[in-house]
């Protein structure tokens, strides 16, 4: 490192309309090379300073703006966000909408040409195969899944090879294994290109495993900026704002180890000489497998195959040939790799498509032939992009808009107590596309939870929370039981997997290669490997350790470490 790339003195921000500033007397420096992690709670101002580093606040936010920010020695006050873009680099959070040419080859090029750089075609062929997209060149960008478009977003940007990158939320919507890879690749950037690269990360143990530096938000202004090490050290600290300690943190502490370790390796070694048992798997009891079987179907599909035209005309194919049933009671979590189906299948569960061939069977009504008004009486899809759940002035009004439809005298007393339950009374009144992307995804929460269906569909409902979001999201989901039929998520988050489902729908290419727990799914070395899971840290950290059954949570961990002294 050789001096400062941001030095941010005295700023404060306050948005339009808004009662306070969402900045306030900020004081930063980032050091050129350093990698960070920028973290908080949501609406700690994380994503707002952020924007201050590429000029969109104030040239494009243009609210009370004080203060100064300077970017490789220029003050973004007298740049411009085209100048700035140069040197900084910005994955946004909601990366979709800043895909803005018909072709993946197109997108990643569109910076260079438009800035008219010779070299523009290297440029490109570069940035595609640093994310590991260049197969996916000549694919249209509405053919891309999510995760696909979060890499072509991030080609996009280092195509213009710039000093810093800025990417909000890097794995809010990449399956695990992909997820590890962008850190990979941003690392790489980081050591053998000395890109300054700054994350918005809620996840601890991605900070652990990659952040060099830790800058801890809230109420608007750093906290802290301390080396990642350090800032691991205060794992309560970090706790109060959101963030809670690894799990392998939480595990060596269970363990009366105590201390940090910034990977799993690292803790199984501090671990060794700890005393643990390896009970027995639990066997489902047969009755309970039985009884399971007796439940009734909530929804079933039967040989259906579905997919989508490009402009060419042919149709490729997402769904193939698939047969599933799903019961009352089910906790299901749909995974598998970017790509592999798990939108496109939620989407006809739901009624939104009707299949191509086969035929979806929802508490009784076929999709094919039945009415959206009457199929979302009994089905609640919940978007993967939360802003597409915003119709009306206000959350509140969002949220009642369903049962007042139907005239439910209790509409307004349902929806009070959801929006308690998921903690946005207080911006109840707030447009929701205003609110930050974590509180946007509780707002959707409510307004599924205020139609009462049978069958509640989310996808990615955890995507761009805080982990203590995120534990509420699962509390909530637990306490649906009795009300909810059946839930079903697709997900990229290994812990809603671990700590939630009862039921583990694998998919690839469009076909289930698996329907099992999430015990068995993490035993699986071969399954794990096709759908491109990551298993949760105290899963990994028990494997490690030869625990059998592999632990799901750092309570069960905990709970087996009392006699048997673990293996070598």
């Amino acid at each position: 490192m050789s001096g400062p790339i941001i030095e941010v003195r005295d700023l404060s921000f306050r948005y339009p309309g808004a009662e306070r500033d969402t900045l306030r007397n900020v004081d930063l420096t980032i050091e050129r090379g350093d990698f960070v992690a920028i973290v908080g709670g949501n609406g700690s101002g994380k994503t707002t300073l952020c924007k201050t580093f590429n000029g969109l606040v104030p040239h494009y936010w243009s609210g009370e703006f004080a203060g100064t920010v300077s970017i490789a020695g220029e003050d973004t006050w007298g740049s411009s966000v085209a100048r700035l873009s140069w040197t900084v680099g910005y994955v946004y959070q909601d990366f979709q909408n800043q895909l803005v040419r018909p072709t993946v080859r197109d997108e990643v090029a569109f910076g260079p040409i438009n800035f008219g750089f010779d070299d523009h075609a290297e440029r490109t062929d570069e940035a595609l195969a640093a994310v590991g997209v260049s197969h996916l060149a000549d694919r249209f960008v509405w053919q891309l899944s999510g995760g696909q478009a979060h890499r072509v977003a991030l080609a996009s940007v280092l195509a213009m090879r710039p000093e810093v990158i800025v990417v909000d939320e890097p794995v809010a919507e990449l399956d695990p294994a992909a997820a590890h890879e962008v850190y990979e690749q941003l690392t790489a950037l980081n050591r053998e290109r000395g890109i300054t690269v700054i994350t918005i990360e809620h996840h601890a143990e991605f900070i652990a495993q990659y952040a060099r530096s830790v800058v801890l938000m809230s109420d608007g202004a750093p906290v802290w900026h301390l080396p990642a090490g350090e800032a691991l050290e205060r794992a309560g600290e970090l706790a109060d704002h959101g963030i809670p300690a690894p799990q392998i943190v939480d595990a060596l502490r269970a363990a009366g180890v105590g201390g940090v370790a910034r990977s799993v390796d690292a803790a199984a070694e501090r671990i060794r000489a700890t005393r643990a048992i390896a009970p027995d798997a639990p066997a489902e009891p047969a009755e309970a497998r039985a009884e399971r079987a007796e439940r009734a179907v909530v929804v079933e599909a039967h040989g259906v195959s579905h997919g989508f035209r490009s402009v060419s005309g042919e149709v490729q194919s997402v769904i193939d040939d698939l047969d599933l049933s799903l019961r009352e009671g089910d906790r299901v979590a749909i995974i598998g790799g970017n790509g592999a189906g798990k939108t496109t299948l939620m989407r006809l569960l739901a009624g939104i498509h009707v299949p191509r061939s086969g035929e979806v069977v929802l508490d009784g009504a076929n999709t094919r032939g039945s009415r959206a008004g009457r199929l979302a009486e009994k089905a609640a899809y919940l978007y993967q992009q939360p802003e597409r759940m915003f119709l009306k002035e206000s959350v509140r009004a969002d949220a009642e808009l369903f049962p007042r439809s139907r005239k439910d005298p209790e509409a307004t007393a349902i929806v009070e107590r959801i929006l308690d339950s998921v903690r946005l009374t207080e911006f109840a009144d707030r447009d929701g596309r205003t609110l930050s992307g974590g509180q946007q995804r509780r707002a959707t929460l409510a307004i599924g939870l205020a139609m009462r269906p049978a069958l509640l569909l989310l996808d990615e409902p955890t995507a761009s929370l805080d982990v203590a979001s995120r534990d509420d999201v699962i509390d909530m989901l637990a306490e649906l039981d009795g009300v909810i039929s059946c839930t079903v998520i697709a997900t990229h988050d290994m812990h809603l997997v671990s700590e939630w489902a009862t039921r583990v729908i694998a998919l690839e290419a469009g076909r289930i290669v698996a329907d099992t727990t999430p015990r068995a799914l993490f035993a699986d070395d071969d399954l794990l490997g096709r759908a491109r899971l990551v298993p949760p840290q105290v899963v990994q950290l028990g494997r490690t350790l030869g625990m059998d059954p592999v632990p799901l949570t750092v309570a069960e961990f905990a709970a087996a470490l009392t006699r048997t002294e673990v293996p070598a």
